[in-house]
């Protein structure tokens, strides 16, 4: 009897031990359910999550280690809608932009969905909200984290400031979540809590490929909010609600191969109203066209979570 009591009382601890430093993730996802009832946890949010026991052994993912991609930071003013794939593609054959009018079964495009190298993950509300988080705090906030100030890492850091800093398009709601639970709150606000969240890009190859519109192209909604994650020292995302966008579930073949038995997927947003563009934009040097005259489409990357109302 006394050997049974002492092992029900080991077990109890060892729970009770696990369940503690199993906190944090439970906390994440009590928020998430509390927030989004219906809504499963999208893998692409669940691996930014912080493993267990980080409050009480460090925070993984998180400072000057992380793997980011400098030449990948989004610039509304200058190049491009954040979250397009193959901006700045060295092959000029590949479609970054393209026409509405492009989604239809047979029609070719060369296109590269590159896998994104951003290896941030979350930190808790209260934490992320503890740290300063502007172009003007930037040494204050590299010091922090123990960063050099000439570092790539640090020019990737700030450009992401001077993006969430700008001011909103025309037609554009924007908001930089530092944050799950911020992210969440920012979705459920426009949306409300009964919300599908897709990860858009499902492409195997990431080098420059011929791909054929296969059937089936689908409109999936006109009211949305699209999260890019953005190049920082922990998961920052920029979620925004654009008027006038309209999103396409598309399925991609590859050129002179059987496609998958699954099939590549990936998702294409229009914005119908580009009036608000800056007229540098590579969109319009692409296209040949000006700002405001036609729909402009991108195929959304891999790193970039969709929202839209079920």
């Amino acid at each position: 009897m006394q050997f049974q009591q002492c092992f029900f009382l080991y077990v109890y601890l060892v729970a009770a031990v696990g369940s503690y430093a199993y906190a944090y993730n439970s906390e994440m996802e009590l928020y998430w359910h509390s927030a989004l009832p219906t809504t499963a946890m999208p893998k692409a949010l669940w691996d930014l999550l912080q493993p267990a026991g980080a409050k009480e052994n460090g925070y993984v993912g998180v400072g000057k280690e992380v793997e980011m991609e400098p030449d990948i930071s989004p610039s509304l003013a200058y190049a491009s809608p954040p979250g397009s794939v193959s901006v700045h593609h060295s092959d000029a054959d590949v479609k970054s932009f393209f026409f509405e009018s492009d989604l239809h079964e047979g029609s070719k495009m060369k296109l590269s969905f590159p896998k994104i190298k951003n290896s941030a993950k979350f930190l808790p509300s209260q934490v992320s909200e503890s740290i300063p988080f502007s172009t003007t705090k930037l040494p204050e906030i590299l010091a922090h984290f123990s960063m050099k100030s000439k570092s790539l890492q640090a020019k990737a850091m700030e450009d992401t400031l001077k993006v969430c800093e700008a001011p909103a398009l025309n037609g554009e709601d924007k908001y930089c979540a530092t944050s799950l639970e911020s992210l969440v709150d920012f979705g459920v606000s426009k949306l409300g809590n009964q919300i599908k969240i897709i990860s858009p890009t499902q492409v195997q190859r990431e080098d420059p490929h011929v791909y054929t519109i296969g059937r089936g192209t689908k409109m999936i909604g006109d009211k949305s909010v699209e999260c890019h994650k953005l190049n920082y020292v922990y998961a920052v995302f920029y979620c925004h609600e654009v008027q006038g966008t309209r999103a396409y579930r598309v399925p991609l073949k590859q050129q002179l191969q059987q496609p998958r038995e699954d099939g590549d997927v990936a998702l294409a947003v229009c914005h119908s109203d580009t009036s608000a563009w800056n007229p540098k934009n590579e969109a319009f040097q692409q296209l040949k066209v000006k700002p405001g005259t036609v729909p402009i489409c991108h195929f959304l990357s891999s790193d970039t979570l969709f929202l839209v109302n079920k």
